[in-house]
């Protein structure tokens, strides 16, 4: 499972850190990704991490504000978001695949960010 935690209310130009906790498989065999949804919006996924935990990828809109990194040993994958703006509120998911391509195989519940203007 997958257990996201870490979301609340914020102000604009605050910052928040998400935390993921991976049980029942090790982190450090997936390609992992924070995603969010808004109402009436399409998911995005807003990060990612290779399993060598070398290579990220981050959507156009939270490039330079959010950072993925991973503990391995924690079997932890965080979101570290700064400079958050309104159009940041959404429901934060984590997922976890085991190929680098294609659909996400576990999904945690999510976690609801809110940033006040």
């Amino acid at each position: 499972q997958l257990q996201a935690s870490g979301g609340g209310l914020v102000q604009a130009g605050g910052s928040l850190r998400l935390s993921c906790a991976v049980s029942g498989r090790r982190i450090n065999f997936y390609y992992l990704g924070w995603f969010r949804q808004a109402p009436g919006k399409e998911r995005e996924r807003v990060a990612a991490v290779r399993p060598s935990g070398g290579t990220t990828d981050y959507a156009d809109s939270v490039k330079g504000r959010f950072t993925i990194s991973k503990d391995n040993a924690k079997n932890t994958v965080f979101l570290q978001m700064n400079s958050l703006k309104p159009e940041d509120t959404a429901v934060y998911l984590c997922a976890a695949r085991i190929r680098g391509f294609g659909d996400y195989d576990y999904w945690g519940q999510g976690t609801q960010v809110t940033v006040s203007s």
